[in-house]
Parts: C-alpha cells; sequence; structure tokens
C-alpha cells in the first residue's frame, strides 16, 4: 500500500496548485515531511465549474495522505515534475510528433482537465491490482476507500471530456477524442502489458458487451476495471517505459521499498 503514496503526492501536488496557487507545504506541511517542493507547478486559468472540482480533488488526496499516513505510514515527499513543460512532451510522445505550440495544461480548463486524464486513472488500476496482495482488515478498508474515490474522481474527469468529445481543443486540429485515445494508447505502449486503457469512445469489440463506441468508464471484457503492477506503473509515471529509468513526473525516480528496489 505504501507504493501508492508516490501517486497520492502527485495528484495532491497538481490539484492543489491548479486550484489555489499553492501546494502541500501551505495546505499540510507536515505530511511532504521536507521531501523537495515540485517542479514548475502553478495556478491554472480555470473557469468556476471547474476549479470547484479541483479543489474537491485537491483536498480528498490531502485526506488520502493522511489517512496512509495514519494506517501504513508515508514517506518523504518525491521530487515531482509538474511543470508545462514535462506535460507538452507527454503529450508530444502521445501524438507522435511535437505539438504546436506545446501543450501547455495550465491555459485553460479544457487543457488542464485533458492533462488530468493523465493522472488518475493510473492510481485507480494500481489499487486494483494492489488488492489481492493486501492483508488485514484495516489495510484492506483503507484501500476500499481510496479506490472508490479515486474511481469517483476518474469517473468524473472523463464525463467531463466525453461530454466534449468531438470539440475541438484550441488551438489544435484534434478533438477531445482525439487526446483520450492519443493518452490511452501512450499508457498501454509504455506499460507494455496489452490494452489496459482506453479513450471515450472506442470501436464496438471493445465497448460494453461489444456493443457501445462511447466508453465513459474503462473496463475489460468482464465490464471489470483493469489492472497494473508497480512495475508497470513506474514504466507509465516515468515516462521511459522502464521501471529502472526514472523521468516524467518523477526525475529522481519515486520512494518507497519498492520503486527503490526497481532503482538497484
Amino acid at each position: 500500500m505504501q507504493f501508492a503514496v508516490n501517486l497520492e503526492f502527485l495528484e495532491a501536488e497538481y490539484f492543489l496548485w491548479a486550484s489555489y496557487g499553492f501546494g502541500l507545504d501551505v495546505v499540510a506541511p507536515n505530511l511532504p515531511m521536507s521531501g523537495p517542493p515540485p517542479i514548475g507547478a502553478r495556478k491554472a486559468n480555470l473557469d468556476q465549474l471547474t476549479n470547484n472540482i479541483i479543489i474537491e480533488f485537491a483536498n480528498q488526496e490531502v485526506g488520502h495522505l493522511r489517512s496512509l499516513n495514519s494506517t501504513v505510514g508515508v514517506f518523504p515527499r518525491p521530487l515531482l515534475d509538474l511543470s508545462a513543460k514535462n506535460f507538452a512532451k507527454i503529450f508530444d510522445d502521445a501524438f507522435g510528433h511535437k505539438l504546436v505550440p506545446p501543450f501547455d495544461p495550465y491555459r485553460d480548463s479544457l487543457s488542464y482537465m485533458l492533462s488530468c486524464y493523465v493522472i488518475p486513472y493510473v492510481g485507480l488500476v494500481g489499487y486494483v491490482g494492489t488488492n489481492p496482495n493486501i492483508n488485514g482488515y484495516e489495510t484492506k478498508r483503507l484501500l476500499a476507500g481510496l479506490l472508490g474515490v479515486e474511481s469517483g474522481q476518474d469517473a468524473v474527469i472523463r464525463m467531463y471530456l466525453y461530454e466534449r468529445a468531438t470539440k475541438l481543443v484550441p488551438p489544435y486540429q484534434y478533438t477531445v477524442a482525439d487526446f483520450t485515445s492519443r493518452i490511452s494508447g501512450l499508457r498501454n505502449k509504455l506499460g507494455n502489458c496489452g490494452i489496459k486503457d482506453e479513450g471515450v469512445y472506442i470501436q464496438p469489440p471493445l465497448g460494453a458487451e461489444n456493443r457501445t463506441r462511447s466508453n465513459v468508464l474503462s473496463a475489460n471484457f468482464g465490464s471489470l476495471s483493469y489492472k497494473r503492477t508497480p512495475a508497470e506503473i513506474l514504466r507509465i509515471v516515468y515516462g521511459s517505459g522502464d521501471e529502472h529509468v526514472p523521468g516524467g513526473f518523477y526525475p529522481k525516480g519515486a520512494n518507497g521499498k519498492i520503486a527503490k528496489e526497481f532503482l538497484k
């Protein structure tokens, strides 16, 4: 369960900075445990509706860290790269060429919610993958509680984007659906474990009961959540496709026993 602390730090800082303009060092200064502040994080240009959503997400993530700390303990916040430059590289990799101008998640509400599509789902499938390995009622209860809220956050993000699926994302000539498909494709490629990620529109063979093209909730053939191992997650969040090679959101690697073992 401690491995998840890395992702909770990532989500907490990204949501806090975008909605409030400051992060954990202001909101809950005891939780980072003197870990380095994130790189490039700043307030996003959000409309009121989107800002309200992200404020709620941000405070939920603070709660997640507090719950993890009281149950399994946390470790110092790892160095996080939340810069527009890092997100631009992710989206360039997803499309296979440089977007002009570079993608900026802080530009507006739609850009920010597209960037959010990159993050919470990875935590969700990680929790699903962790479930069979957990022993003890208290820890299982913690995992179930975290998974429920992470799933809800992902559903809100996906519905927000699904409602705008056919809309072009300015200033590009790609739709919202195109963006979700490309990001999901990149995560599948980096994870190197087949299809465990899908955009908001898919071909019927991948839809619920092979009947739908709409894909508000991403699920497998049996309409169950996909699952990922820590190694798969690190390949994705490092952006390297290799759990031994840090980068992406974690320039110096993630923290905790599991992540550190991969860096040896």
